[in-house]
């Protein structure tokens, strides 16, 4: 699938089959993560996978809209150093962006209980984290855009000025 056809048919995926997801896709799809840009080429991230059930259970429990977790053929958390929130999003996109080329759903989730987080997954207190996404084989296809999707380009473009 090209890029521009994966932005356009990418839709959050909270459900997913029992499928496991092969351990070369879960390398690609975090190697396309490594990849992002980052500013000044800093790369302030690690991804923890996870794929036991009873941690992704566990850091479900860590956010009201993190509850996908505990049904993920796995997940990735997002740790990076303070102040690099821009560029943890930009990694993210790339992780959904090539799980979804590979036919893997995702969906990102705030983990709004970052120290009991960190805690779970032995993250040392001086890093951030509070991003996780759920990866795994959609239980159903995606269906169409729901009416009222997305707002109009000429909706949210302004050219030259406001």
């Amino acid at each position: 699938m090209d890029t521009l056809e994966a932005i356009r048919t990418k839709r959050a995926t909270r459900q997913f089959s029992d499928q496991p997801v092969p351990d070369d896709v879960i390398r690609t799809i975090v190697d396309a993560g490594r990849r992002s840009q980052s500013s000044r080429n800093d790369q302030p991230w690690v991804f923890v996978v996870v794929r036991e059930r009873e941690t992704l259970q566990k850091l479900a429990d860590c956010g009201a809209y993190a509850k996908h977790l505990a049904g993920a053929a796995f997940g990735i958390v997002l740790v990076a150093r303070p102040g690099y929130e821009f560029d943890e999003g930009q990694a993210a996109a790339y992780l959904q962006l090539a799980a979804w080329d590979l036919g893997v759903g995702s969906c990102i989730g705030t983990l709004n209980e970052s120290e009991k987080a960190k805690a779970i997954l032995g993250v040392p207190s001086d890093w951030q984290l509070d991003t996780s996404i759920s990866f795994g084989y959609p239980a159903q296809p995606p269906g169409p855009p729901r009416p009222g999707g997305r707002r109009p380009l000429d909706e949210v473009v302004r050219w030259e000025r406001w």
